[in-house]
């Protein structure tokens, strides 16, 4: 079988306009276009073993592939496009690139909730951005289980908290969907109080995890994958999850996800791999990096398992694609960098 690959020359091509994407012009391959950067090798390999399909990817950044995609038009190489963000996958069906899709397959494995209204892109994991805190430091009744988030704005966190830099697509859509909540002026008031309470700005979410395990803020907002890829590592650490907002509207969430290129030259064959990836292979895709799935016929891996069951708030899209630069405003009004 030919195996899934990506070279380093591949990348450089890609960023590239007018030079051919992938490695090769077989037309019995797959092509994706995926700002997903991480544990694709294992799903896409385990797909060509089974279908004798194989799967060729190309990582970017989700601006310059959207970029791309319009660009290439008709004569885009790639079939599906991935990224791990919903409003990315919204702005992406918004603008066209992306094909409406006729799968019973799909609309039963992926909840209504998880996916595009209009069947042009379906969630494939899901990723909680959630509290952590350091146990010797907090006792979670502190927190507020209706409004998680909005409480940190409380004075009683000041000095206490550790969060992800404005520029960050995470943090972006979480301010989004808090705007989305409370309205422009209601988020602004949530997120001036994380500045008053000096809550320290961090490039990353590991990083943050390693400074509240070594005592250094006591609270953070991270996903909830980099905790238990820390965790493999040193089982120890003073690191607890706390599911937000779980007597409210449940925990903020965002999607790992696909859709079929609306140019794409083999349109069946990349549904039929993003079919793949939210059944049989959904342990595939997802285990790697612990996130969860979104089919509910399947079992989350063993370490996530253990931080227990939550709600979540609804996926609003549209609000994190369409919200995004007011968010970034946002920030920027209330001094979060």
């Amino acid at each position: 079988m030919r195996r899934s690959r990506l070279a380093a020359a591949v990348v450089a091509l890609a960023l590239t306009a007018g030079c051919s994407a992938f490695a090769s012009d077989d037309e019995d391959v797959i092509r994706v276009y995926s700002g997903r950067h991480y544990d694709l090798e294992p799903a896409f390999e385990a797909y060509a073993e089974e279908t004798g399909v194989s799967v060729e990817f190309l990582y970017g950044d989700d601006a310059e592939l959207l970029e791309r995609m319009k660009a290439e038009g008709e004569d885009t190489p790639a079939d599906v496009f991935m990224t791990v963000d919903a409003g990315n996958l919204w702005l992406a069906a918004q603008e066209g690139l992306l094909s409406p899709l006729n799968s019973p397959t799909l609309a039963a494995a992926v909840p209504e909730g998880l996916r595009d209204p209009g069947d042009r892109w379906y969630g494939l994991s899901l990723r909680a951005r959630t509290v952590m805190y350091n146990p010797a430091a907090v006792d979670p009744s502190e927190f507020d289980a209706t409004d998680t988030y909005a409480g940190l704005a409380d004075p009683k966190w000041e000095g206490r908290l550790c969060m992800r830099d404005s520029t960050n697509s995470y943090t972006q859509s979480l301010i989004a969907s808090l705007i989305d909540v409370h309205g422009y002026d209601g988020a602004l008031d949530i997120v001036e109080g994380w500045v008053d309470n000096g809550v320290d700005i961090m490039p990353n979410d590991v990083l943050i995890l390693e400074t509240v395990d070594a005592g250094g803020c006591d609270v953070a907002i991270t996903n909830h994958y980099y905790l238990a890829r820390l965790l493999e590592d040193n089982p120890d650490m003073n690191v607890v999850p706390y599911w937000a907002n779980q007597e409210g509207n449940g925990v903020h969430v965002n999607v790992s996800g696909a859709g079929v290129i609306a140019e794409s030259d083999n349109p069946e064959q990349a549904q039929q791999l993003i079919e793949w990836l939210a059944t049989k292979g959904q342990n595939s895709f997802v285990d790697g990096n612990h996130e969860y799935p979104v089919n509910r016929e399947v079992q989350p891996e063993p370490l996530i398992a253990g931080f227990g069951e939550f709600d979540y708030a609804p996926i609003n899209a549209k609000a994190y694609g369409d919200l995004n630069a007011q968010a970034v405003q946002l920030m920027a009004e209330a001094g979060y960098e």
